[in-house]
């Protein structure tokens, strides 16, 4: 655990890099670029065609609508016209928060195949550079994977650097659902990765969650979804700095998780800039979510938990080896995201890392991090190892949100 220094001239000095490590962004990296949908993009020009369509003799409803009423519409429509609808406007229905998730993850699958075939033509593209070309062809190969027997994917956009979500088990019965939220570098070509990287993506993340929370308690409905369904941050630039990103992510986060089927306690397993996204989440999160926990945490927007506003129990690990400690916890003129989580005043309840492998290694098999997370993920708090410094941390989980 990293000492901590209060005094009036450590804090200035961790000030003054701060700034310094600012100019250095700025004048390796520059403002980092992200890409706006363009109202030719595929979905603009389904949600434009949703808006003037009927079904039923009724307006179909406004998209931004919050999910208890788009599930309240769904609902008066039968079977048969719910199919329509996503067959129609596959990128629209499969990305309504509210609607059934098994309509959901047939419209993606929809958009999935007319989103590949697009990508096709664009690989015989004379008019694309050979850089383009290999892009459609890595976006191809990306979307046949999503198209797997039984992969259940939550919401898909192919706009720009692309979103999606994706489920792992069974959503409509589960007693506890996980959402892994990732950090920079995220889009459709980062969803998944394979070999000794695999359990840095964030479909790696969920797939191993998943398992070590059916091996924590096997008697337990679990579902663990990979949230990859928001715009991150590319690379450590301006954005990975500010929370401009994270605001418009925790909105989107909020409304999947007011979507989502059932009753069920939510936990939210929050890693790098995903932390970020969380903290400013957290105050405004559905009162299921029962936990936040954050990993290799560069700040939460807040400098205490109790700034976070939310009733759920929040969590923070850190590996000894996480380069992530040596950025500033600070907040200067909206430029960095506040107090270390790690650093016991922070109020957290600290959890040992253990083996975690450095920055992206918190969800590998048999590491202790990934044990802590499925222990938290099930509700079994008794068997969290928490960090050696931090006493408090299993006090008050005997309370109504336990399981």
């Amino acid at each position: 655990m990293t000492s901590f220094d209060s005094s009036p001239t450590l804090t200035a000095w961790r000030a003054l890099l701060a700034v310094a490590v600012v100019f250095v962004m700025l004048a390796t990296t520059g403002w980092t670029a992200v890409r706006h949908q363009r109202s030719d993009e595929p979905r603009e020009i389904a949600l434009a065609s949703w808006a003037r369509d009927r079904i039923a003799g009724h307006a179909l409803p406004d998209v931004t609508a919050p999910p208890y009423r788009l599930a309240h519409f769904f609902a008066t429509l039968t079977a048969g016209q719910q199919v329509s609808l996503a067959d129609k406007y596959p990128l629209v229905v499969g990305n309504l928060n509210g609607v059934p998730v098994t309509v959901r993850y047939h419209a993606n699958r929809l958009a999935l195949k007319q989103a590949q075939a697009v990508e096709r033509l664009r690989t015989h593209d004379i008019t694309l550079s050979p850089d383009g070309r290999g892009e459609a062809v890595r976006r191809m190969e990306r979307f046949r994977s999503m198209l797997a027997k039984d992969r259940q994917i939550l919401s898909f956009d192919p706009s720009g650097k692309g979103r999606a979500a994706e489920v792992f088990g069974d959503l409509d019965r589960a007693e506890r659902v996980s959402v892994v939220v990732p950090g920079v570098d995220t889009s459709l070509l980062t969803l998944e990765r394979t070999a000794k990287r695999k359990y840095a993506a964030p479909v790696g993340m969920a797939q191993s969650l998943y398992g070590a929370e059916r091996a924590a308690r096997p008697g337990t409905r679990t579902a663990v979804i990979a949230w990859a369904d928001y715009t991150a941050p590319a690379g450590i630039g301006m954005d990975a700095a500010l929370g401009r990103l994270a605001a418009d992510g925790a909105v989107r986060l909020n409304a999947m998780v007011s979507g989502l089927p059932g009753t069920s306690a939510v936990s939210l397993f929050c890693h790098s800039y995903g932390s970020v996204l969380c903290g400013v989440a957290a105050h405004k999160a559905p009162s299921r979510v029962a936990d936040i926990a954050v990993a290799g945490s560069p700040g939460m927007r807040a400098d205490s938990a109790e700034q976070l506003e939310t009733d759920a129990r929040v969590w923070a690990m850190r590996d000894r080896d996480d380069w992530i400690q040596d950025v500033p916890y600070l907040a200067v003129g909206g430029i960095g995201h506040g107090a270390d989580p790690v650093d016991p005043d922070f109020g957290a309840r600290i959890v040992s890392a253990g083996d975690a492998i450095g920055h992206s290694g918190y969800f590998e098999p048999g590491t202790e991090s990934l044990s802590n997370f499925a222990a938290i993920g099930v509700g079994a708090y008794g068997s969290v190892s928490c960090a050696d410094a931090d006493t408090a941390c299993r006090s008050g989980i005997s309370g109504r949100r336990e399981t």
